[in-house]
């Protein structure tokens, strides 16, 4: 069957069996505070900024709850009015915040500094997150038992184990937790990771030799893209060589080299799924978009379509896209195709995030299913009602 968007309702999707149980979707992490000029100055010159909240798994616990999941967010935060708002923010959307680890007042929380480009300027980040309070996260602070009693999926960012080399620590307490947390889950619940490399925080050699066992050993569902697969592993697309993927010259990307390289990955690593997500930037303001998802059993979705993108703001797209092809997986029923509706509702998430200001994807269920339909119609926008 060819799926399309309008094959799904997710503002009517039966989460009654999730409601009742505690929460079924398990993440943690850093979230930090995000500065941003508000008088479209340079972060040097500008006395005006404005003050959010950004973070990979954080971002993608708000996607989850907002879409009716419910979540738990862990996280190691000062007790001052920053960690305070991470909190009310949370709980704002939704999420279960009972496990947060509460360090003293003066310990720092995170941040980084963004400047927003615009065409022939590019965007750019500084990060502020050595020392952080939640980079101390470590094995023995939380109770995993009861965090993840009734867990269906626990999801993590490679961002969160880049931390302690950023630090330079001796010891890597977020790895240690999640270690914990592995041995304490139910067997039934899968674990997820996006790959999402940050070379600002470490090395291409050290992220492999900390995030390779972890995907080889416990990932059930890897997310990343074609491009880190032949940085890191030296793996082409079909007629693409690695070479060739690392120069950009992966114009014309066909099925049959999406499937080739979705059955290396997932031989290579013994994965159960696997998801790409594929930016075209065409310049700073406009994108085209697009996924695709793997199956082990050999099953296949592709977007329909890329979609372009006007953006305003880019950050948190992929968290967006991960958190409603999470959302398919979890609830898309055993005679229908996960991986479609995850591809479908992930690519209609992203879109609308990436037009909304600052990383958390604050987007209604009603939103997405417009935009599904809108592209089940052809239009490939919502309309004004």
């Amino acid at each position: 069957m060819e799926h399309t968007p309008s094959t799904y309702d997710i503002t009517h999707d039966d989460l009654g069996r999730f409601q009742k149980n505690g929460p079924a979707f398990a993440t943690f992490g850093e979230t930090m505070l995000r500065e941003t000029p508000a008088d479209f100055q340079r972060p040097e010159m500008t006395r005006l900024v404005h003050m959010a909240l950004g973070g990979s798994e954080f971002s993608v616990a708000v996607m989850m709850s907002r879409l009716g999941i419910p979540s738990v967010y862990i996280t190691r935060v000062p007790d001052n009015p920053y960690g305070w708002m991470l909190r009310d923010t949370a709980r704002a959307n939704g999420i279960h915040t009972d496990h947060f680890v509460w360090a003293h007042q003066a310990e720092p929380m995170g941040r980084y500094i963004y400047e927003g480009g615009h065409t022939p300027r590019v965007s750019r980040v500084w990060y502020q997150r050595m020392f952080s309070a939640a980079s101390r996260l470590a094995a023995g602070m939380v109770d995993w038992d009861a965090v993840l009693r009734q867990c269906k999926l626990l999801h993590v960012s490679g961002i969160t184990f880049g931390l302690a080399r950023h630090s330079d620590y001796a010891e890597n307490y977020l790895l240690g937790a999640f270690h914990e947390a592995l041995a304490t889950k139910p067997a039934n619940c899968w674990v997820g990771l996006d790959f999402n490399y940050r070379s600002t925080l470490w090395g291409v050699e050290e992220c492999t030799q900390t995030v390779t066992p972890l995907v080889e050993q416990h990932v059930d569902i890897l997310i990343t893209s074609i491009y880190d697969m032949a940085r890191f592993y030296g793996i082409g697309c079909g007629r693409y060589t690695a070479s060739q993927v690392l120069n950009g010259e992966t114009d014309d990307l066909h099925d049959d080299d999406l499937r080739t390289f979705g059955r290396t990955v997932i031989d290579r690593f013994n994965l159960r799924v696997l998801a790409i997500t594929m930016r075209q930037p065409e310049n700073s303001e406009t994108h085209l978009w697009e996924s695709a998802a793997f199956g082990r059993d050999g099953s296949y979705y592709r977007s329909l379509q890329p979609r372009p993108i006007t953006l305003v703001d880019r950050i948190g797209g992929g968290d967006a896209w991960s958190g409603g092809f999470y959302y398919g997986l979890l609830t898309e029923d055993d005679s229908g195709n996960p991986l479609a509706k995850g591809v479908l509702v992930g690519d209609a998430a992203t879109r609308l995030q990436q037009t909304i200001m600052f990383d958390l994807p604050i987007i209604q269920p009603a939103e997405i299913q417009a935009l599904l339909e809108a592209d089940s119609n052809g239009s490939g926008h919502q309309t004004v009602r």
